[in-house]
């Protein structure tokens, strides 16, 4: 089973702390589909101001992990030269579905597939749960671009 840790994603994405929120990617099947590992912890950044007191963790964020796990997905599955100097930028959301609050301290757990590409656009599907409780589904694309 593949699976990569947060420096090998990092490796993969540009996105740094705070905004890198993919923790490990596991269960990869190239091109296809993954499962990613959202630590939602007590002292993120978000938890101070949304809620104070009753944090939760703003849907937002929810589908920009999503689209994080996606990006990870698709770059491991490339060669690196196509994705070295590019950006994965979200196009859309469909659907986008909050079913439950995810609070501080838990495993976010993200199951996302790649439904289909065309060229530079990519779609994908995603559903998040926390200790087997479905909390958000969403479908989505995204673009690969150059970097500027």
């Amino acid at each position: 089973m593949t699976k990569l840790n947060k420096d090998q994603i990092r490796d993969l994405l540009p996105h740094r702390e705070p905004m890198l929120l993919i923790d490990e990617l596991y269960d990869i099947k190239k091109l296809s589909s993954a499962t990613a590992v959202v630590n939602v912890k007590k002292d993120s950044f978000f938890v101070q101001g949304h809620f104070p007191g009753q944090p939760v963790m703003p849907g937002v964020l929810i589908v920009e992990s999503f689209g994080q796990a996606a990006a990870a997905l698709t770059a491991h599955g490339l060669d690196k030269s196509t994705y070295e100097n590019k950006l994965v930028f979200l196009m859309g959301v469909e659907k986008a579905r909050f079913r439950n609050p995810v609070i501080p301290d838990c495993k976010l757990l993200l199951k996302i597939q790649a439904i289909r590409s065309h060229g530079k656009v990519w779609k994908y599907q995603g559903e998040a749960f926390v200790d087997e409780k479905k909390m958000a589904d969403a479908i989505w694309s995204a673009t690969i671009v150059d970097k500027k």
